[in-house]
């Protein structure tokens, strides 16, 4: 039997550039001023391209006289290769780059990369943390060392890691909560309610309940909130200064948090969100009370955790059933 042949690589071949694509990439760099690394990747564009019409059949094809069915079947023959969608976009972008210069100096009546599309990548399913890792997450206590303030800190990064996995909040909303209920708050918590209230994206609000565990964690970073904020700073959430809490200073507390809880993964804070949704969508399977809680406008902008949700699934399955097994 004949060994299949294999294909073809998805590099482009070694070649030097014609003396037209050459001074495209030169106007590129001395007029455009495109950094290093993107001349580089239009480079190798260009030379993909050189390759394909020069490999045309049944006969070479002059780049000036490309067509757009041409455009298509060498970008056909990019996705055959393995080429990423991303990669492809990057050819067309030079490509279509390279006919609209042309163009522009009359060598080209049509550009014959206009309305061609690069195929769609997939969209990567958003990072959760397992029910086992956030649970971790959130009872660890944060160690600030010997200072004077350390109680407070790690009781204000308590508080907030029990509110981002507790209510799914975004960091934006987190930290623009205020302490008390204003007409000029963007976000408070109603402690007798068991509710946050949040102004989310799009100016939108939404009311989210607040659990026990996180409610409690609040209360003792309010005990101890004073002791560095004055009297009159309107945050719920502040620094060892005693303003507002950045968000940058937020994501360095929950890394170094996830490090002490001995997390095998990076973790931000929009992780504790997709993890809220993914654990809520596992135990009550309401995919539309999950978007209310989000504050999704679209309910197709939460379906992603049904992925999630199903490849939780199938893991469970692959452990317990006797038949999911190769034996």
């Amino acid at each position: 039997m004949s060994a299949v042949p294999a294909a073809p690589p998805a590099s482009p071949p070694a070649l030097e550039l014609g003396a037209e694509l050459q001074r495209f990439v030169d106007h590129l760099r001395v007029e455009r001023r495109l950094a290093e690394r993107t001349l580089a990747m239009y480079r190798e564009a260009l030379l993909r391209l050189q390759a394909s019409a020069a490999a045309a059949q049944p006969a070479a094809v002059a780049l000036p006289a490309a067509q757009p069915h041409h455009i298509r079947s060498w970008v056909g023959q990019l996705r055959l290769r393995g080429l990423a969608p991303r990669s492809i976009a990057i050819a067309l972008a030079a490509w279509r780059g390279l006919y609209r210069w042309w163009g522009r100096q009359g060598l080209v009546r049509v550009n014959p990369v206009e309305g061609i599309r690069p195929p769609k990548a997939a969209k990567p399913l958003p990072k959760a943390l397992s029910v086992e890792q956030a649970v971790a997450l959130a009872e660890q206590r944060t160690q600030h060392g010997s200072t004077a303030e350390a109680p407070q800190l790690a009781a204000r990064d308590h508080a907030i890691t029990e509110l981002l996995y507790g209510c799914g909040l975004r960091v934006a909303e987190l930290v623009g909560l205020d302490r008390v209920a204003s007409s000029s708050a963007r976000g408070w918590v109603d402690a007798a309610d068991a509710t946050v209230h949040v102004l989310g994206k799009g100016g939108k609000r939404r009311s989210v309940p607040v659990g026990g565990a996180a409610l409690a964690a609040l209360q003792a970073w309010l005990d101890l909130r004073a002791t560095l904020a004055d009297a009159d700073e309107p945050a719920l959430f502040v620094s060892r200064r005693g303003t507002r809490l950045t968000p940058n200073q937020l994501r360095n507390r929950l890394q170094a948090q996830a490090q002490q809880a001995g997390l095998p993964t990076r973790v931000h804070p929009h992780m504790l969100r997709h993890s809220y949704a993914s654990h809520l969508l596992q135990s009550s399977g309401d995919l539309r009370a999950v978007q209310e809680l989000l504050g999704h406008a679209s309910i197709s902008t939460t379906q992603v955790y049904t992925q999630l949700d199903f490849q939780h699934l199938a893991k469970v399955y692959d452990a317990a059933h006797p038949r999911a097994r190769k034996r």
